[in-house]
């Protein structure tokens, strides 16, 4: 998933955002997503545990994809990555196999975070935040409560050129093989086919394609209703209260963002220890309190106030009602149908 939350005025200070290559040996290297944990968390770490870690930031999944593909994930300790990537670090051998025996806060997580399909019991990942893909609406400006994707996808002349989308190959391919019943997981070439033809007619009614600011719009009133991640929804609700979130009948995908120890580590007891004080409750409860995302930490979450959770109701989602939607997997060779299929429908006319 895309992450870029300097939006909300969380970014890590510059002073720990340095690039690999300046790093040396000795030093633990994390790469994350920008403003994704707290702005200390690393020279938190480092105190608390007496090593040297330092942090690298990735835009997206891709980027750091791309660089511990080709450097056989050497130069790396630990990354952040959605699941579906982390499945494929696996497939790739470039994923340590995980000694739950150095990661005692693993007790922590919710018996649901361990049953994670991608990854079942943890073997190769530890997951940070999960959570929903929805619609995120201005309930003072759109009649009625959106129920449907095809609301999105097809949608009424008063919201037509007030909607966005993600633009994110597995979210925007997603919200109509959501729409059409099928899996968020398809490889199948007919409902592939499908999927681009609904998309195609779908672009026409859209104000844009957007990853980072679709909440601002909603906020500004520039759209009515948006394809949104659920936490940053609450980014929206959290400066208007007239924005609310739902999930369509037909569902969402279950996405996971994680933690991955690369195989080729040089700090390997470094990285776990990373890992388990990532996970102790008062670490992991900066991100749910913070960036506005459930994290699968059950003492975390229940620090939570009974406020905070009704101003973001989604927030209040219970692991069990996560673990019904299907969760988004590598799928190996078709993600260059995917690719395809998605530059096909931003080119049409």
């Amino acid at each position: 998933m895309i992450k870029d939350f300097t939006l909300r005025g969380v970014a890590v200070t510059a002073g720990l955002a340095v690039s690999a290559g300046m790093l040396s040996a000795e030093t633990l290297v994390v790469s994350n997503w920008d403003g994704y944990m707290a702005p200390d968390a690393i020279d938190a770490f480092n105190k608390a545990t007496d090593n040297e870690a330092e942090l690298v930031l990735h835009g997206t999944n891709e980027e750091i994809m791309g660089k511990l593909i080709a450097s056989k994930g050497k130069g790396y300790d630990v990354v952040f990555v959605s699941s579906p990537f982390a499945e494929a670090l696996n497939n790739l051998g470039l994923a340590e196999t995980l000694d739950h025996s150095k990661i005692p806060n693993i007790k922590n997580l919710y018996p649901e975070a361990m049953e994670l399909s991608h990854d079942t019991g943890n073997t190769f990942s530890i997951p940070y935040a999960w959570g929903t893909t929805g619609l995120c609406y201005r309930s003072d400006l759109v009649e009625g409560t959106p129920d449907s994707w095809m609301d999105l996808l097809a949608p009424s002349d008063d919201l037509k050129g007030k909607t966005t989308m993600l633009a994110t190959d597995r979210w925007l391919l997603g919200a109509a093989m959501l729409a059409k019943g099928y899996s968020v997981n398809t490889t199948d070439d007919a409902e592939l086919a499908a999927v681009r033809d609904q998309l195609i007619e779908t672009k026409g009614t859209l104000l844009a394609y957007d990853d980072t600011t679709f909440y601002a719009k909603l906020v500004s009133g520039e759209a009515e209703m948006v394809h949104a991640w659920d936490g940053w929804c609450n980014y929206g609700i959290a400066e208007n209260a007239d924005i609310k979130y739902t999930i369509p009948k037909e569902g969402s995908d279950l996405w996971a963002d994680t933690m991955v120890i690369l195989k080729n580590s040089e700090h390997k007891d470094a990285a776990y220890a990373f890992v388990n004080f990532i996970l102790a409750p008062e670490n992991h409860g900066w991100a749910a309190e913070n960036i506005l995302y459930k994290v699968p930490n059950k003492p975390a979450m229940e620090t939570l106030s009974e406020e905070f959770i009704a101003q973001f109701p989604n927030m209040g989602m219970a692991p069990d009602e996560l673990m019904a939607f299907e969760q988004l997997r590598d799928v190996g060779e078709s993600q260059r149908a995917y690719s395809r299929i998605v530059s096909e429908i931003k080119a049409s006319n």
